[in-house]
């Protein structure tokens, strides 16, 4: 054998030595080749999902003869630092920082024989690398990843419980598998015929859809109320990851009733909360052919057997007597407050067929409630409202302003409602299922959308937690204090915090009466009237506003941010720091 042809043998037999163990073990090696610049990047993009980061493709040096790929790097998308740009400081919310100086690379180039080895590759990374159930939110993997939900979603309809079930957090769910239910409530059977009536059939393909779903996964929960014919006259379902969510965000829960507005809707009323990122989340649901006091009871019952017995902290519900007797039954210990969002939809139907095709009064009914913390604002308000559309002489309207303390944003700010105002909460909810909820819609179909539209809001905190590793908010100034509210909090979260210390800047302080360890100083903003009373306390380093923000929303208020700063207070104070708000929330 000729010694080229010797060369070429070694050559070829190294080459298939290495496609060999690449082959084995999926890692780059140097010398390894590849038919294509493509083939070379679709290789370490798949290493890169199994490691747990995002490739992105850097420079490219061209042949100057042919025109083609000589030489080509891939990073990781972490790579470099992201350039000042002068705009930065015009700009309100900035893009968030992601690239860190990470090392990490594979380089290519092409041979005379035409094929793309690999001539340089860094393995090391100097950062976090993203877990196996996140790593289909890497950018790189993304395609995949919305191609094997979209592929889920067409199967079934929603996504597997079970698959989304792997990939939270579940210890308060690991003693759940059998709850040791009845599926059938012979006990609270209703002593009357239910009041709305079902589709001939309908009882019975629910029933088996949610056996379907038990079968799937036994953590499943499902109950019905029979009426006094034996007949169903109510139902309630929760999946495991709705378990979960109530378990770590279930202090304030939202019953919404809004589909009673409407006899045309199929009586649909789920459990809602927010998450730490303040997205919606469904801790259970509802089909309610019955709404008697004992229907309610039995609803509000089975709901806290189904979450292990947890009582929420604050339960927003629409005004109603009957849902009041229900709820102060079911739930004493919880403060009952009425939801803004009913009062809005109940003005809107009592009043707009005088307004019919003014958008202006819509706006103004939606600014006049959602948009006024204070007392004051939110009364000049409403009579601006009366004054511009002639509403004085409305009773229906002023027995509701008479009995606004159980639902203006500006009262009971003592108790906790995570933020909730409704517009942000329901937007979009009821107009994505409305559709569905017609009673000339099979039943399954809406059950099986409003599973797609639950695993949709799944996927949409996936999306939030992987953005959340990933990136890190922007900062208005090197602030000790906001350096250490940013590693606590989630980014949406952050920024709430974020604006209120930057109105804090603009406050003025006077100092107050002092006894003992407690002072009480008076807050406002630079040249203005309105001044704030805020209570500092040596003794435990507490600070207390009678706006009462953080007592509503769980975040510290600019006036309050202000006294910590005048006391030199750098780190955030332990109790002002509410769990379900920080990056941690879900352990």
């Amino acid at each position: 054998m000729l010694p080229s042809q010797k060369r070429l043998t070694f050559a070829q037999a190294v080459e298939a030595d290495l496609a060999n163990s690449s082959s084995m073990d999926g890692v780059p090696k140097l010398g390894m080749g590849f038919e294509s610049e493509n083939h070379a990047y679709d290789f370490y993009n798949s290493y890169a999902g199994r490691i747990g980061f995002s490739v992105r493709k850097d420079y490219v040096n061209r042949s100057k003869i042919d025109g083609g790929v000589a030489s080509r790097r891939f990073t990781c998308f972490r790579e470099g630092f992201r350039q000042k740009d002068k705009r930065d400081l015009n700009v309100k919310r900035p893009r968030k920082e992601t690239r860190i100086g990470c090392l990490a690379q594979l380089v290519i180039s092409r041979q005379p024989d035409g094929k793309y080895r690999v001539t340089h590759f860094e393995e090391k990374h100097n950062h976090e690398l993203v877990a196996a159930s996140r790593v289909r939110m890497l950018r790189s993997q993304k395609r995949v990843a919305l191609a094997q939900v979209v592929e889920s979603n067409a199967q079934d309809g929603s996504k597997d419980q079970s698959t989304l079930f792997s990939e939270f957090s579940c210890q308060s769910v690991r003693d759940c598998v059998d709850h040791g239910y009845n599926t059938i409530d012979y006990s609270s059977r209703l002593s009357s015929k239910r009041t709305r009536e079902m589709k001939e059939g309908e009882a019975g393909r629910l029933q088996q859809y949610f056996q379907t779903k038990q079968a799937k996964n036994p953590s499943f929960f499902y109950a019905m109320q029979l009426d006094a014919e034996d007949q169903i006259a109510n139902i309630f379902w929760a999946d495991a990851k709705m378990v979960v969510d109530y378990s770590d965000f279930g202090d304030v829960v939202c019953f919404d009733t809004t589909c009673r507005l409407n006899n045309d809707c199929r009586p649909f009323s789920p459990f809602i909360g927010v998450n730490h990122h303040q997205q919606m989340v469904v801790f259970g649901a509802a089909l309610l052919y019955d709404e008697t006091v004992d229907s309610f009871k039995w609803l509000f019952r089975t709901f806290l057997e189904a979450m292990s017995g947890k009582t929420p902290k604050t339960f927003v519900s629409d005004e109603d007597p009957i849902l009041t007797e229900a709820i102060d039954s079911v739930f004493p210990e919880s403060d009952h407050r009425i939801c803004v969002w009913h009062v809005y939809q109940k003005i809107l139907k009592q009043l707009s067929p005088g307004f019919a095709g003014s958008s202006s009064f819509v706006n103004d009914v939606s600014s006049c409630l959602f948009y006024h913390e204070e007392e004051e604002d939110f009364i000049n308000a409403w009579k601006v409202l009366l004054d511009v559309y002639g509403l004085w002489e409305n009773e229906w309207l002023t027995e509701l302003f008479e009995n606004r303390e159980k639902w203006a944003m500006a009262y009971r700010r003592h108790i906790f409602c995570a933020g909730i105002k409704g517009s942000r909460l329901y937007e979009g909810f009821d107009s994505n299922l409305k559709k569905y909820l017609k009673f000339d819609t099979d039943v399954l179909s809406f059950l099986k959308y409003f599973g797609k539209l639950v695993s949709n809001w799944h996927y949409k905190e996936l999306e939030a937690n992987y953005n959340m590793s990933q990136n890190m908010p922007r900062l208005i100034g090197d602030i000790i204090l906001l350096k250490h509210a940013r590693d606590l909090y989630t980014p949406e979260i952050f920024e709430l915090f974020q604006q209120e210390y930057e109105t804090c800047l603009n406050m003025v302080i006077d100092q107050g009466t002092e006894t003992g360890p407690v002072i009480e100083y008076k807050v406002s903003i630079f040249r203005q009237l309105r001044e704030y009373r805020v209570i500092f306390n040596f003794s435990d380093m507490k600070v207390a506003c009678n706006c009462m923000k953080f007592e509503f929303m769980g975040v510290l208020c600019s006036h309050a941010l202000k006294v910590l700063d005048y006391k030199n207070i750098k780190m955030l104070p332990i109790q002002f720091i509410l769990k379900r708000w920080t990056r941690d929330a879900r352990i």
